[in-house]
């Protein structure tokens, strides 16, 4: 009988789950997916987000960076929550190989014989002033010049000091 109730409370956690639906947008469509929360610790309307991120490893060749797309998802699902968009200001510091996910077309093609599927989403970012940073050490390590980079991509010194900079300015580091 245990097992029974154990199974069946099981399948009604795993069926309300399985109910959740993931959409995208409301700013940046394509892209940072993310599913309405009954919240209990309440998201205050007028909130102010200064946020940076830090990503190191390469996405897949032919699939959008998940960790970039995490910043599409924290825009749509705060403004989706009723955050101004005005009130968003991120930052994605980006070092290690998951530079290579910041080269213009051109140049990813050539190193990787495919369009680069990352291209639309950093644009879309970049569109809704998120600034991106890449590590001049990763950069010069990899042989990343600056001309090979998306439009709008910024070359700092280093990661570490790219993070400096930011926090000096207000920003905190998301963990995740």
């Amino acid at each position: 009988m245990k097992k029974l109730l154990v199974i069946m409370l099981t399948m009604l956690s795993v069926s309300s789950y399985a109910k959740s639906t993931f959409v995208d947008g409301p700013v940046i469509f394509g892209y940072g997916k993310h599913a309405t929360v009954k919240q209990d610790y309440v998201l205050e309307k007028n909130a102010y987000f200064k946020v940076a991120f830090d990503i190191s490893e390469q996405g897949e060749h032919s699939v959008v960076n998940r960790n970039i797309d995490t910043l599409a998802r924290f825009i749509n699902m705060h403004v989706a929550n009723g955050v101004l968009l005005n009130n968003i200001d991120l930052a994605l510091v980006v070092h290690g190989k998951a530079g290579f996910d910041l080269l213009n077309n051109i140049e990813y093609k050539k190193k990787f014989s495919q369009n680069n599927p990352n291209t639309k989403l950093l644009t879309k970012l970049l569109k809704n002033k998120t600034k991106i940073i890449l590590c001049g050490q990763s950069a010069a390590y990899y042989k990343i010049e600056n001309n090979q980079l998306e439009d709008g991509v910024q070359m700092a010194l280093s990661a570490m000091t790219a993070h400096t900079m930011l926090q000096s300015q207000g920003y905190s580091l998301n963990p995740f």
